[in-house]
């Protein structure tokens, strides 16, 4: 018997009259110990999949016309909520994609951690807290074990990913569902976590059922392949007899596309639209019963920086070297200390009613799409709000013409607009805010891992479309992304961070053919899966 069995499930989505096929008549099993890679791009029904085996999807909005789940034999489909409670979180864990929306903002790491500790082994909180560092310590987090307290907008989003990782393991579930582990994670990272959810398994005989867009991850990591296109289940193979020999035109496809090409070239001579000097975020650390400061988190330690119209420098490094502080820091969204220059002006000490006509011309792009959308916002809505802020003589017709024509140029139907921003896959999510940020023309935009949520093929088209659109408008960017690929597709200079300090910096294709550092080799050979050497 296996230890999954899914057969002929089929998830619609009823919005009024309006049906959504999303799973079609798909099947497959998981047996004991084996890990299912399950790949496709946004929208393919990976996740809604997931959640059917789990039964989280919403109803009477998501229905299942037709399917059986079975788990050791035990049918999932409309069981009682106490069968379920006993199998979520216990037998069967979740990793979810979006880890800053899935941990409660207002409890700290280590009660979310210990939640289900003490729910399933009725552990003591001396008990639990001795399995959370344990948990921690598992999924390299050494350093937030004297950090319980931490609360989530408090850590990185690696940090957050890897959290969300401890939770689900902490039972010892005899499947876990991991729905994207590693989006929001550093190379290294990545490479640390992959190899620790295979021990694992191999040690506890764990089945996974690893949801991703990544295929490289999944040649390391899988031992069966299913393929889902547009909500069916078009390839189901054995992993190396997929890579070597795929049957289906859409697997092939997938693994085609990579994030390639060079950025175009830019004029070196023009002056720097965006310059930083000795640019310091220090955090106060603080302690006692009077809450004194006792030390500083140096997030941002020191840093110059000059970014020129039509460049784009890449900042790279683990999570927690600083790079989203030091965005957020030339943005003047945080408080820091150091010269910064926009346009020629400074703007370091300007205050926040003289900084607004500056903000049109320096956009963001954050790295969880879900959580920097309102829900209660149509996507029209949200592009839109930009243009009402900024150009408030707009009439109604030019603001949607506006709307209409950024969502063709970043790859969204214009007709669907009207729709909420839970409507769409993580992909889609990650265009729309995309679209609201280069909906103003900007001068400086700052991508904030733009394309951690999408798949490769959609990457692909980023990258283009970002290309396309920095040729087009002389546009400057601050890339920051924990994948080299893209880094190296899009950037013509590398900055490398850590612990707050830039270790190397120069030219992509000088750092990427000879890193001078040994963490920069180490980076490197994590996400190119090369040995780099000095030459």
């Amino acid at each position: 018997m296996a230890l999954l069995e899914v057969k002929n499930l089929s998830v619609d989505f009823k919005n009024g009259p309006q049906v959504t096929h999303a799973v079609k008549n798909i099947s497959f099993t998981i047996e004991k110990g084996e890990i299912l890679a399950v790949v496709g791009e946004s929208g393919s029904g990976k996740s809604v999949t997931a959640l059917s085996i789990l039964q989280l999807l919403p109803y009477p909005v998501a229905q299942h016309p037709s399917g059986s789940i079975k788990f050791k034999g035990e049918e999932m489909m409309h069981a009682p909520d106490v069968v379920l409670r006993g199998i979520r979180g216990n037998k069967i864990a979740m990793i979810f994609q979006e880890p800053m929306t899935s941990l409660n903002p207002l409890h700290t790491i280590e009660k979310q951690i210990a939640e289900v500790l003490f729910i399933h082994k009725r552990m003591t909180p001396g008990k639990a807290r001795e399995r959370v560092i344990e948990l921690l310590n598992l999924v390299g987090l050494e350093r937030l074990t004297t950090r319980l307290n931490a609360f989530p907008h408090e850590l990185s989003g690696g940090q957050r990913q890897r959290v969300m990782i401890a939770m689900a393991l902490a039972n010892e579930p005899d499947l876990l569902i991991a729905d994207e582990p590693t989006t929001a994670v550093d190379v290294t990272v990545q490479a640390q976590l992959l190899k620790l959810l295979k021990d694992l398994q191999k040690k506890t005989g764990m089945a996974v059922m690893l949801i991703t867009h990544d295929l490289s991850i999944v040649r390391k990591m899988a031992d069966s392949v299913a393929v889902m296109y547009h909500g069916e289940l078009v390839e189901h193979e054995k992993t190396e007899k997929l890579f070597t020999s795929p049957a289906h035109d859409y697997t092939k496809m997938l693994l085609a596309a990579q994030p390639n090409g060079v950025p175009q070239p830019f004029d070196t001579n023009i002056p720097a639209i965006f310059h930083a000097d000795n640019l310091k975020v220090y955090f106060p650390i603080k302690a006692g019963v009077f809450r004194r400061t006792m030390d500083y988190v140096r997030a941002v330690d020191g840093i110059d920086l000059d970014i020129r119209p039509g460049q784009t420098v890449g900042v790279v490094g683990e999570s927690g070297s600083g790079k989203t502080t030091l965005g957020l820091a030339l943005l003047r969204l945080i408080q820091s200390t150091g010269t910064i220059r926009f346009n020629g002006q400074p703007i370091d000490a300007m205050a926040a009613n003289d900084l607004r006509p500056f903000r049109k011309d320096m956009q963001i792009v954050f790295q969880d799409p879900y959580g920097s959308l309102s829900p209660r916002l149509s996507i029209a809505q949200i592009i839109e709000e930009g243009l009402l802020v900024h150009f408030p003589n707009l009439t109604p017709a030019e603001r949607d013409k506006h709307v209409v024509d950024v969502m063709k140029e970043v790859g969204l139907d214009p007709e669907t607009r009207s729709r909420y921003p839970h409507e769409f896959s993580g992909g889609q999510r990650q265009r729309v805010a995309i679209a609201r940020a280069m909906v103003l023309k900007p001068k400086f935009v700052i991508l904030d891992e733009p394309t951690s949520a999408l798949d490769m093929s959609v990457q692909a088209q980023i990258i283009d479309l970002l290309r396309n659109l920095q040729q087009k408008h002389n546009l400057a960017y601050m890339f920051i992304s924990h994948d080299l690929r893209v880094i190296k597709a899009i950037s013509h200079q590398v900055i490398v961070m850590k612990n707050g300090k830039v270790v190397e910096s120069g030219p992509t294709r000088e750092i990427f053919a000879h890193p001078q550092q040994d963490y920069t080799k180490s980076l490197i050979a994590a996400a190119l899966n090369i040995e780099v050497v000095n030459s």
